[in-house]
């Protein structure tokens, strides 16, 4: 018999759990569509972008951004953290995957779930920065800047969201609910491994 790693209280605090939609799916795809359009009037039609997305979170909005762009595009990934299993920062940024193709002389496209903080995005831009692209530009499906602690531009921004944390399309809680066609506010019982109550935060991204 294989023992679960996940806590007894984590699955206490997902089935009591309940969030609020606060964007349908319709709502998405149209602003996707929109972004989309923006970019391509930002480039020339010749222009080939070389999306760079943040895993594991950006995958999602990844898939329908290149198809919506509807030009050629090449992809790569890059995956780091600032937050474990919870909802609480841990202050840093940690490189866990590093980019597969050079960024030398392409027209580089950071794409990116959600920025709170800035401290990710501020991190990718240097490091991507250093690899001496032609242009290095960022869009984000959803921003909170009312979290920022660190100076990062956004050149496009799906939607600007209040400081909630946020679950589905593609962000997840603890790896769960990442599947949800829409993006919801999650509401957890706060309580830390021994069971004790705990104050949530927000999501730092």
């Amino acid at each position: 018999m294989v023992e679960s790693r996940v806590p007894f209280w984590y699955h206490r605090r997902m089935s009591e759990a309940s969030h609020t939609v606060l964007l349908t799916a319709d709502e998405i795809a149209a602003r996707v569509a929109g972004v989309a359009a923006e970019i391509r009037r930002d480039y020339p039609e010749d222009t080939a972008l070389h999306l760079v997305a943040v895993l594991t979170g950006g995958c999602i909005f990844l898939a329908d951004l290149a198809r919506a762009l509807d030009r050629p595009v090449t992809i790569d990934f890059v995956a780091v953290s600032s937050y474990g299993a919870g909802t609480r920062s841990t202050g840093h940024v940690r490189l866990r995957h590093d980019l597969r193709l050079p960024v030398e002389n392409r027209d580089v496209l950071i794409v990116e779930d959600i920025i709170d903080t800035g401290a990710t995005l501020a991190w990718l831009l240097e490091h991507l920065g250093r690899g001496r692209p032609r242009s290095l530009r960022t869009v984000a499906l959803l921003d909170k800047p009312s979290g920022r602690t660190v100076d990062a531009p956004v050149d496009y921004v799906g939607f600007t969201m209040p400081n909630r944390f946020v679950v589905g399309y593609g962000l997840d809680h603890d790896e769960q609910l990442r599947h949800l066609p829409y993006i919801a506010s999650l509401e957890l019982p706060a309580v830390t491994a021994s069971g004790e109550p705990e104050q949530e935060t927000g999501q730092p991204h």
